[in-house]
């Protein structure tokens, strides 16, 4: 009874391996380029691209694992471009009046390695930002929604989680 037991016991904690891999960044990887990202949403939002540029750079420079770089001296790239926003009703009032809105802004990232020329990875990234339709702005949900995908963007290149 006690082997079985015992036997039990170590395949019930072999199933369960759970590991954190901490950092993703290669060793040689010092440098990184963040060229202006494209914005082939289609949804004519001025500056949406120049935003979202500038608050992934703001984010690299403040987590400092990566020094930024112009593409022609850097160890990696990380290139994106805008491919969705979408501006739909979030919350319904009484009598059918839209009291909030969800503002989605789609995003599509390469991240490539330029040493050892290989893509490291490459994904969407999808968040929103909600605006009050009596007085807000749209701008307030871009901003939010941006802040958002900036640091999912910073967090997927510096620990891979």
């Amino acid at each position: 009874m006690k082997i079985f037991s015992a036997i039990f016991i170590s395949i019930l904690f072999c199933g369960c391996v759970y590991t954190f891999t901490g950092a993703s960044i290669q060793p040689h990887l010092k440098t990184i380029a963040i060229p202006l990202f494209d914005d082939r949403s289609g949804f004519g939002e001025p500056n949406v691209k120049e935003k979202l540029t500038s608050g992934v750079l703001d984010l690299f420079i403040r987590d400092n694992t990566l020094s930024i770089s112009d593409r022609m001296s850097a160890d990696a790239v990380l290139e994106g471009a805008v491919i969705s926003i979408n501006d739909a009703p979030a919350i319904i009032e009484k009598g059918e009046r839209i009291g909030t809105r969800r503002l989605t802004i789609i995003v599509h990232i390469v991240f490539n390695d330029l040493q050892l020329r290989k893509k490291i990875w490459e994904k969407d990234f999808s968040q929103y930002g909600d605006y009050e339709t009596s007085g807000q702005n749209r701008t307030i949900a871009i901003d939010e929604a941006i802040k958002k995908i900036s640091e999912d963007i910073l967090l997927q290149t510096v620990s891979g989680w």
